[in-house]
């Protein structure tokens, strides 16, 4: 531990079949794994603009150990849990176990993400308890905390376009302030693409 400020990288393992599916199912699974992969260098090209963070990658099936990000991360893991809610909440508990006092987590499908979007997140949570970067279709692509809130991850409706709307009920339900980032673009489908990449 070198910061008090941690970043968690939630990253699917770049193994054709086994990325970008909605998008492959358009465009095919050899390009959907090529645009996941400029995903990834984008991702991490803005991650190494930051300093004062330790990053952690928590990767789907297995640590890669010579990739796009191994000059990057202090730690890697490999995703612990059933589903989305329960990985993501085992990040954020080993984090804080580990006396970090901000967590922010990301995935790897905002290529409008850019290291101030960040930035912004850890100097949200020097006021707020939480904060949210909202994604166009009702998830988000960032989350972030100054302590573990393990209800944040339970009975939430994954991969819907309710996330965003759901947890930030139970934020106001347990009256813990939360700020709202700017919202982005993630890359799920072929439309998406388009919208951000125009032909």
């Amino acid at each position: 531990m070198n910061n008090e400020n941690a970043l968690i990288v939630f990253q699917k393992n770049a193994v054709l079949g086994k990325v970008k599916s909605r998008l492959a199912a358009t465009i095919g699974e050899e390009k959907a794994l090529e645009i996941y992969k400029s995903l990834l260098l984008h991702t991490f090209g803005e991650i190494s603009k930051i300093n004062g963070i330790d990053t952690s990658i928590f990767y789907s099936d297995f640590i890669e150990f010579a990739s796009e990000s191994a000059y990057k991360a202090e730690y890697k893991e490999i995703q612990v849990g059933g589903d989305l809610g329960e990985r993501m909440s085992n990040a954020f508990r080993k984090l804080f176990q580990e006396g970090y006092k901000k967590v922010v987590i990301i995935g790897t499908d905002c290529p409008e993400i850019q290291s101030s979007d960040i930035d912004a997140a850890f100097r949200s949570l020097e006021k707020n308890e939480v904060c949210i970067g909202p994604a166009l279709d009702g998830g988000y692509y960032l989350l972030g905390m100054r302590r573990f809130h393990e209800f944040l991850f339970q009975n939430i409706p994954w991969s819907s376009s309710e996330v965003t709307a759901k947890t930030k009920e139970i934020l106001i339900s347990r009256q813990i302030s939360f700020d709202l980032l700017k919202t982005l673009r993630d890359i799920d489908t072929e439309e998406d693409l388009i919208a951000i990449f125009p032909k």
